[in-house]
């Protein structure tokens, strides 16, 4: 999954960690440098992840930066996922994993935490949660400047979108009261485990999962900088006692989750003193939501207002505590035996729309068909081409080693271009263990030599490493799509070869990618 030994590792003990250090995890090479094959094939593993727990949720660990960039694409504005884009202070990406997983990576300014062992630290004290209402910490990365979280990736959008803007259907009275329950759950649980402070929460922190359940981000787990600068959101919804000492308690968090109340009563973002006016002269029905056309329990309604009023009180010692939230928001659940997807009127499972279909290329329509003997020809003929500029040596080092790792590239090529594969797999083997050119040629070529000899999990990985050294190379991607096929992974093959197209096309208007 692309996870590494941890450079930094905190005071106290982490036997997942340990599990993973004593599976083999893999090391980060420096400088960026993508890790050897040996270190993929840990980390890939043929699609099996290394220390999932019995969740489903993978057990925290580092990322190498690497494995980040080939997963966000070279961190491409297109798998921006943040509200704000590239304005936001902190820029969320989604990226998939060199295993199939959607992952959501938020990328801090470079001067946000300069510690790199502090950043650690914290992001480790995040990981430890695990909970059905959270969208889990699975990972963070430290390389040089660069910090970077690792979450598991909610793909049906924030409640502000389902609140605020909307495009099928508002919703429901139902729902809005699950959301409201399921938060106070998550804020209990982090209460339980010693992390009472959530920064900034609001109605952008809160996911829906695959399943359309909500859950809130464990990226307001952690603090946005060393600073410990927090609020992001407006200073009318910020806490009264940080704008007085610039502290977070947990008083300020049942503060926050009363706005969340706010925007699930009125579907608006009401700045919480105008809410208050309108509570204190008894005008409920104006505060609340004009598009549920009044399909809402009066008697439901009164109570979350009064927990809103309640959690909005300017005194922090009159707020209530998270445990009476949960208490109070449990009987009102008038369907419970509902899925959420259901009441949020979108599919199960429902990931991005299917693109349209593209013309294929002659390598798109070689792996589409499965054709090694066709892709085999494709890449004899485009030869080293894509190579230019993925490596500059200098002139110390074309040393007698250089010398030798060449000629070893050489006798591989004639044996790929004489179709013995076998040959080929032992010189390229020579080549890419030597490390100090990168080839992503080298590496399709040795994952085409490995499908013809029926090793597609090999191959798999082999096509994952062209791709972690050329992020936008579209034969890294059609490679991938002929290996997944030949595991049975037809669907993943499948998106796959579409990526490949899209890349390809892309290419074709304008250049090869930086």
């Amino acid at each position: 999954m692309g996870c590494c030994v941890s450079k930094f590792p905190p005071t106290e003990t982490h036997p997942e960690k340990e599990k993973l250090q004593n599976q083999g995890a893999v090391q980060l090479v420096g400088g960026g440098r993508p890790p050897p094959p040996s270190a993929s094939a840990a980390a890939a593993g043929g699609g099996v992840e290394p220390g999932v727990t019995s969740s489903g949720v993978p057990s925290f660990c580092e990322f190498s930066f690497a494995d980040l960039k080939a997963a966000t694409n070279n961190f491409s504005p297109d798998f921006i996922v943040s509200e704000s884009g590239e304005k936001a202070p902190n820029v969320v990406y989604k990226g998939r994993l060199q295993n199939r997983r959607w992952i959501a990576v938020k990328r801090f300014p470079k001067l946000s935490w300069p510690d790199p062992k502090q950043f650690a630290e914290e992001a480790w004290g995040v990981g430890k949660l695990r909970h059905r209402r959270l969208a889990n910490l699975i990972g963070y990365c430290c390389d040089g400047d660069e910090r970077l979280l690792i979450a598991e990736f909610m793909p049906n959008d924030t409640l502000a979108k389902h609140l605020f803007h909307w495009e099928r259907q508002t919703i429901e009275w139902a729902m809005r009261l699950r959301v409201a329950l399921y938060i106070a759950e998550a804020l209990e649980y982090c209460c339980t485990e010693g992390r009472p402070l959530y920064h900034d929460l609001n109605a952008y922190r809160v996911l829906f999962d695959e399943d359309g359940d909500p859950r809130i981000s464990c990226f307001g787990l952690m603090k946005n900088s060393r600073d410990g600068k927090s609020y992001s959101t407006n200073l009318a919804y910020t806490p009264p006692e940080y704008l007085k000492n610039g502290r977070v308690t947990p008083e300020s968090v049942i503060f926050s989750f009363g706005t969340v109340l706010l925007d699930l009563l009125s579907g608006k973002h009401i700045p919480p003193s105008h809410a208050l006016d309108m509570i204190r002269g008894k005008n409920i029905i104006l505060l609340m939501d004009s598009h549920l056309e009044g399909k809402f329990s009066t008697e439901e309604a009164t109570i979350v207002v009064g927990l809103a009023s309640q959690c909005l009180q300017y005194e922090p010692r009159e707020r209530p505590n998270i445990k009476d939230l949960v208490a109070t928001l449990s009987p009102l659940q008038p369907k419970s035996d509902v899925p959420s997807y259901v009441m949020l009127g979108i599919s199960k499972h429902e990931e991005s729309p299917p693109t349209p279909q593209r013309p294929l290329s002659p390598m798109g329509e070689a792996c589409s068909r499965l054709d090694l003997t066709a892709i085999h020809q494709i890449l004899v003929t485009t030869h080293y081409r894509d190579d230019e500029g993925t490596n500059e040596l200098s002139f110390q080092e074309w040393t007698q080693q250089m010398r030798d790792m060449l000629d070893a590239r050489k006798r591989g090529d004639f044996a790929f271009r004489d179709k013995d594969f076998k040959t080929a797999v032992d010189c390229y083997s020579q080549f890419i263990e030597v490390g100090t050119m990168v080839s992503p040629t080298v590496y399709a070529r040795r994952s085409l030599c490995y499908l013809m000899n029926d090793q597609p999990d090999v191959a798999l990985r082999d096509a994952m490493q062209a791709q972690i050294v050329y992020p936008d190379w579209p034969t890294a991607f059609y490679m991938q799509s002929v290996a997944l096929a030949k595991l049975d992974m037809h669907q993943d093959a499948a998106d796959m070869l579409k990526d490949a197209t899209g890349l390809e096309e892309k290419r074709q208007k304008g250049g090869r990618p930086s």
